[in-house]
């Protein structure tokens, strides 16, 4: 069966829009530059596997019918937001959005991308209720068209983000030399991240 181009639109729109992938991949090209912004957006597509795995396994379906287990993964997410928010107002040197950022590893920003798209359980129920739309009941191999539409929305998020990454650390050098401009950066990052939190928090199920 043929992709369709309904599925490649709305993986391009969740995909596009701004969330907490987005933001930190931004973060790490306008504070550490290119190399950087790849690792985290390489992490935050890593990221998106769990939620994969979960909802063609059906473990999906037991967080969206759980409420308790819903909410608590959810507030583990709203909490590492707001801490990453916390961190970013309190540095006084380069921007970022972690702790220590200067003598961070690659693995380290890596790490803290695939984080933020783990502890996002928006992802699983999307998952879930995205990707049977786009296979057939008589599909003879409805796991490994699961796979590849997964694959697809992977990929996609990986271009997208590398380019969103890219184009910060464009502009790092005429950020990083202004201070002024920084510390309106280190506001807009941490009021995002607070914003995404409250949003994450109020969501409905």
């Amino acid at each position: 069966m043929a992709l369709t181009p309904e599925f490649l639109l709305t993986c391009l729109i969740v995909v596009v829009s701004p969330g907490t992938g987005v933001v930190y991949t931004l973060a790490a090209g306008l504070s550490r530059g290119a190399r950087a912004s790849i690792v985290a957006a390489l992490g935050c597509t890593l990221g998106i596997i769990p939620h994969m795995a979960a909802a063609i396994l059906g473990l999906a379906a037991i967080l969206h019918a759980s409420a308790l287990a819903f909410q608590a993964f959810k507030f583990a997410g709203v909490a590492y937001l707001l801490y990453m928010a916390w961190r970013t107002l309190g540095e006084r040197g380069p921007l970022d959005v972690e702790a220590g950022a200067g003598e961070r590893t690659a693995s380290q920003v890596m790490a803290g991308a695939v984080l933020v798209n783990l502890l996002n359980p928006k992802l699983s129920i999307f998952f879930l209720a995205f990707l049977p739309q786009f296979i057939q009941a008589d599909d003879p191999h409805p796991l490994g068209r699961a796979l590849l539409l997964g694959g697809i929305f992977m990929a996609m998020t990986l271009v997208v983000f590398v380019g969103y990454g890219l184009f910060a650390a464009s502009i790092r050098r005429h950020v990083v030399s202004r201070p002024g401009v920084l510390r309106w950066l280190r506001l807009t990052f941490a009021g995002a991240f607070v914003a995404l939190g409250a949003r994450l928090a109020l969501a409905g199920r």
